[in-house]
């Protein structure tokens, strides 16, 4: 009976274990799209591409990523909210 039990338990933490993995993948694999679609709803008739550059650009982290991020899009005339939202949209993915 206790081998049945430790089976049981091993069985029930793997589970847990691999439930875990899956649930965190997504965030592993994060992608600037919240930024990306974010600038795209606001300015439709943005520069596709330089709002692909501009939000890789922001993924990154940190106040030079977002300057630079910042940047790239209001030289693309997107407003000053919509450019820092998706900035910090980027960087939070």
């Amino acid at each position: 009976m206790k081998l049945v039990r430790r089976v049981a338990a091993a069985g029930c933490t793997l589970a847990l274990a691999l439930g875990g993995a899956v649930a965190l993948a997504p965030v592993a694999s994060a992608t600037p799209q919240g930024c990306f679609y974010y600038v795209l709803e606001n300015k439709p008739d943005a520069d596709t591409q330089l709002v692909e550059d501009a939000c890789s650009v922001g993924a990154a982290g940190g106040q030079e990523a977002f300057q630079g991020c910042y940047h790239l899009l209001r030289d693309d005339y997107v407003p000053a909210v919509v450019a820092g939202t998706a900035c910090r949209k980027a960087a939070q993915e």
